[in-house]
């Protein structure tokens, strides 16, 4: 390199740096989701507030206090050498063009089909983290993503998958549509983002399609076809205990506007879950009968199963009763063991919208009775055909305290 170079190439890292680095801001401390979402967010709160500042300032300033989630495109610092084969940057743009709104294809509109390899090699600028507490290492300005999660606790923005490409501008040129995510805790917020190139073929971040937050927990897919972007959602992410059957799922149509994304196709929301219902338990007395002559006592209870609906239910299943003592018949005696959320339960036959059904259950204790102290609880789950189990549109009324009686 002659030294007119060499003095060129310092000057435009010198230029980007005086450009970037005052935009360049830690986020705040980590935190967890409430359970489903409330259990992985709960703990969450208390600090979200100032996490959320903490990143939405220096995006508020560069936005002028727009739409802090469709930011306009901004450069990215590009790993990749340039078409020429030279090594000096590109200056980036102090003030990049938002990509064309017209359908009509632009002559010599670059070419935004980005590899994977390309992007990770990148700094990208993403949107901020919204509706969850960012752990520090969740950032959203000059990141550079990571290809998989990290071990132990060290998470930082990563590619989920492949990226995918399509016009979805309408400039007649490819754009990159990829899949973002950063665990925080046990669960992951995710951004679903598209990516070009500008004149000078830096990679720009052209604009947010979806991103998780209250309502909708998890992306887990996406299509680019005919200039638009579908994006399978959930109202759920599966994790902890949660079971992967769980989550409701829609696919979500979106599509460029000019400057940001919008949806134009499928549900914009999530209502109640069309395969729960309302089970609900009582129960009478757990009675002790008098020592046998081997010196064994048996207690009885009798408990009622209603469903309110308003879907039937192929298996009422049975669990805790491990509390209340060793099990001696009744219809216990019929049990099909079940693993269930977290212990096996006794599943029984099914019970249809609106009806009610009564079972007894019979226990066996030593000679001195039930233990003292401590609850004997019993608890009614909804099963399914394939034996897994579900929640309760109304859980509080899914739970029995019993009371011993002699």
């Amino acid at each position: 390199m002659s030294e007119f170079e060499d003095v060129l190439v310092s000057g435009e890292f010198a230029a980007f740096r005086e450009a970037y680095a005052p935009d360049v801001r830690p986020a705040g401390p980590v935190a967890v989701r409430e359970t489903v979402r409330r259990r992985r967010r709960r703990a969450a709160l208390t600090a979200a507030a100032a996490v959320v500042l903490a990143v939405a300032l220096p995006v508020a300033a560069n936005a002028a206090l727009g739409d802090r989630f469709h930011r306009p495109p901004t450069p990215a610092q590009s790993a990749e050498p340039s078409p020429s084969g030279s090594t000096p940057a590109p200056t980036p743009s102090a003030s990049p063009s938002s990509p064309p709104t017209t359908a009509n294809p632009t002559p010599g509109a670059p070419d935004g089909r980005i590899s994977r390899a390309q992007l990770l090699a990148a700094r990208l600028d993403l949107t901020p983290w919204r509706d969850v507490v960012v752990p520090e290492a969740c950032t959203s300005r000059g990141v550079r993503l990571d290809p998989g999660p990290k071990a132990g606790d060290a998470d930082v923005p990563l590619l989920i998958g492949d990226p995918k490409y399509g016009d979805v501008d309408g400039d007649g040129a490819a754009e990159t549509v990829a899949l973002v995510g950063c665990r925080y805790g046990e669960a992951s917020a995710k951004q679903l983002l598209v990516f070009d190139r500008d004149a000078g073929r830096r990679i720009i971040t052209m604009g947010l399609v979806v991103a998780t937050h209250e309502g909708m927990d998890d992306i887990t897919d996406f299509t680019v076809a005919d200039g638009t972007v579908r994006a399978h959602v959930a109202d759920i992410q599966p994790c902890c205990d949660t079971p992967e059957w769980w989550p409701q799922r829609q696919w979500r149509t979106y599509a460029w506007t000019g400057d940001r994304f919008d949806q134009t196709a499928g549900p914009t929301k999530f209502g109640t879950d069309p395969r729960l219902t309302d089970l609900t338990l009582t129960a009478g007395d757990l009675v002790v009968a008098p020592a046998d002559t081997a010196g064994k006592r048996y207690a009885t209870v009798t408990v009622t199963v209603t469903n309110k609906g308003p879907v039937d239910v192929p298996g009422v299943g049975f669990a805790e009763y491990f509390t209340i003592g060793e099990p001696a018949g009744g219809d216990l005696a019929r049990c099909r063991m079940t693993p269930g959320d977290g212990n096996e339960a006794c599943v029984l036959d099914g019970l249809p919208a609106g009806k009610s059904r009564t079972y007894t259950f019979r226990f066996l204790f030593d000679a001195d009775g039930p233990p003292g102290g401590g609850t004997r609880n019993l608890r009614v789950v909804h099963f399914d055909e394939q034996g897994r189990w579900w929640s309760d549109l109304a859980q509080r009324n899914n739970f029995v305290d019993l009371r011993v009686t002699q």
